[in-house]
Formats: C-alpha cells, structure tokens, sequence
C-alpha cells in the first residue's frame, strides 16, 4: 500500500498550491493520501517547554513519518517560502528524530508571478537540508499565474505542466 503526503504552505480554502497538491496526488495514484493540516500554533519554545508538542504537531510528524513519500507545493511570499510552512518545518524538527530522514520529496510552486515561485523552492530546499530527506532534483514544477492554471474543478488547464507534474510524480513513485 502506497501512501502520499501533501503539504501546502498555504491556508487558504481556494489555494492554487493546495489545488497544485490535489493534482499531484491524483497523476502519483497513491493508495491513500494525507492533505496534512499546518494550521499549527505559531513555534514557541516556552509552550514547548512547558505543555510540551501540540497534538497537532504529534499527528503531522507522525502523518510525515507514515508516509512513503511527501509532496510539498509552497507559494511565493515576498520571494520565500510562506510563513505556516517554515512554522510547520520548525515544529516537525522538535521531539526526536526527524519525520522527513531519507524520506523521498517532490518540491511544487504555484505563484502569481512568471517564475512560479522559484524563490520559494529555493529557499524550501535551503530550509529542508536540516532534515536530510532525499529531495528530488527534478522536473521543476513551478506554476506561473497560477490564478489562471486552473479550472473550476482544480484541474491544471496546461498540458505541458501536467506533463512535468506528471514526470516529477513518476520519479517520486520510483524513489519508494
């Protein structure tokens, strides 16, 4: 049984990095996949200290640790990564051993900029290094005006991307 993570550095209900995600699951055909919840409360050392990780904190590492592999799809913030992803990281990095350790990783970006958020993958691979997972090099999938990349239904519009997408999750499925 094959399972698929997905993580989206957005919170937004109609979010093109979470509609990004959901395609990517649906060209990767896992058995099962977990959209994982980031709405985590913001890294505070002292919480930690003294009520320990939240429960949410717990079910996301162990969903990260489940999985067979995990997708990332991050927007563009101000040339970065968002911030509920670099939250989301820096509480996966707490109690114990790192939930992404050898784990295969696809890195996605949807952005209304022409670059489709490569800053963002950028600075994403920077921010995973801590964790050594094994982040795939390749096929880039960086959406550009994403607002228009889609459908009403969430399903990419541009063949061409859904070749890439679809060439990223073959090399993903193969890392298992």
């Amino acid at each position: 049984m094959t399972t698929l993570i997905g993580i989206s550095g957005s919170l937004r209900a109609g979010s093109v990095n979470t509609m990004l995600l959901k395609e990517a699951a649906r060209l990767f055909a896992p058995d099962a996949f977990t959209l994982a919840d980031v709405r985590l409360p913001l890294y505070d050392g002292d919480l930690e200290e003294t009520e320990g990780l939240p429960a949410s904190v717990i079910t996301l590492k162990d969903q990260i640790a489940a999985a067979d592999a995990v997708v990332i799809s991050t927007p563009e913030y101000n040339s970065n990564l968002s911030g509920v992803l670099k939250n989301a990281l820096d509480w996966t990095s707490r109690g114990g051993p790192s939930p992404f350790k050898g784990k295969p990783v696809a890195i996605l970006s949807a952005a209304a900029g022409r670059t489709g958020g490569a800053r963002a993958q950028f600075s994403l691979r920077h921010c995973l290094t801590p964790f050594q997972p094994n982040i795939l090099q390749g096929p880039e999938v960086q959406i550009a005006n994403a607002s228009a990349a889609f459908d009403t239904d969430g399903r990419m519009l541009e063949e061409r991307n859904i070749k890439t997408l679809q060439s990223l999750m073959d090399r993903l499925a193969a890392q298992i």
